[in-house]
C-alpha cells in the first residue's frame, strides 16, 4: 500500500510540511554552523563562552520560551519581523517559514556540537603546514581542514534535521497549529490526540516519527565511525 493511501490528506500535509521545514531549517543554518563551530573550536577571544552559551541556549530554556522570544523577535510587530516584512515582504509568524526558523534555531547547538567536535578532531597542525606554503585562511580550511571534517559535517547535519523533524514546542508558541500551512509532523500528533477517534491517525504519524528518528541516528552513527576512521587514518 501506498503512503498516499495509507495516510488521510491531513496526514500527508504534515508529513510533508515537516520534510520541507526540516530541510529548509538544515540546509540555510548549516553555513553559518560550520563557522560558529570553527570559531569556537580553533579561537581564544573575550566572550567565547558567552557566544558558547548563546549557541546552547536553546537547549536549556523550554522551547515555549524560545518560540515566544521568537515571536517577540521575528513577529509583524517585533523589530526584526518588522524589518523583514516591509524590505523583503519576508514574514514568519504563523507561516511555514516561522517553522522553519524555529526548527533550525533549536536545532542548532546540535548542529554545531557536532562540527564542533570533528573540527577539534583535526591536528592544528595540518592546517599550520599548508599556511606555511603560503595557502590563504580561506584556502586552508577549503583544502585541508574542510575534507577532514566533511564526515561530521554530515553528522550535524542529519541531527540537526532529526531534531527539526521532532520540534513542538517553539514552532507551536511562534506560528501556532495551523493545517495545511504551519501544522507540522509533531502538531498533527499532538492535535489528533485532541480529538475523539484520532488514536490511529495518531500512532501513524507516531510510527513515521520513529522511523525517520532511528533512520537518522542510525546514519548519523555510521558518520560517527567514518570521522574517526578518516582521522586516525590521515
Amino acid at each position: 500500500m501506498a503512503m498516499a493511501d495509507w495516510l488521510s490528506p491531513d496526514q500527508w500535509s504534515a508529513v510533508a510540511l515537516s520534510l520541507k521545514v526540516s530541510l529548509w531549517a538544515t540546509v540555510l543554518s548549516l553555513p553559518l554552523g560550520v563557522a560558529v563551530a570553527y570559531v569556537l573550536a580553533r579561537y581564544q577571544f573575550w566572550g567565547k563562552q558567552v557566544l558558547n552559551g548563546v549557541v546552547h541556549l536553546p537547549l536549556i530554556l523550554p522551547p515555549v520560551v524560545t518560540g515566544y522570544l521568537l515571536l517577540l523577535t521575528f513577529g509583524r510587530r517585533g523589530a526584526v519581523g518588522s524589518f523583514l516584512d516591509e524590505a523583503f515582504g519576508l514574514v514568519f509568524a504563523f507561516r511555514w517559514t516561522g517553522a522553519a526558523l524555529a526548527a533550525a534555531v533549536m536545532a542548532f547547538p546540535l548542529m554545531v556540537r557536532a562540527i564542533r567536535l570533528a573540527i577539534e578532531a583535526v591536528d592544528p597542525k595540518l592546517e599550520q603546514a599548508a599556511a606555511t606554503l603560503g595557502a590563504t585562511r580561506v584556502r586552508v580550511f577549503a583544502t585541508v581542514t574542510l575534507p577532514l571534517i566533511l564526515p561530521g559535517v554530515v553528522a550535524g547535519a542529519i541531527l540537526a534535521f532529526a531534531k527539526a523533524m521532532g520540534e513542538f514546542g517553539a514552532t507551536i508558541t511562534f506560528v501556532s497549529n495551523i493545517p495545511g500551512q504551519t501544522q507540522t509532523l509533531p502538531l498533527a500528533i499532538y492535535s489528533f490526540l485532541q480529538v475523539p477517534g484520532g488514536d490511529s491517525q495518531a500512532a501513524q504519524l507516531v510510527l513515521i516519527a520513529v522511523v525517520i528518528a532511528l533512520a537518522a541516528l542510525f546514519l548519523s552513527e555510521w558518520v560517527g565511525r567514518a570521522v574517526a576512521r578518516r582521522i586516525s587514518g590521515s
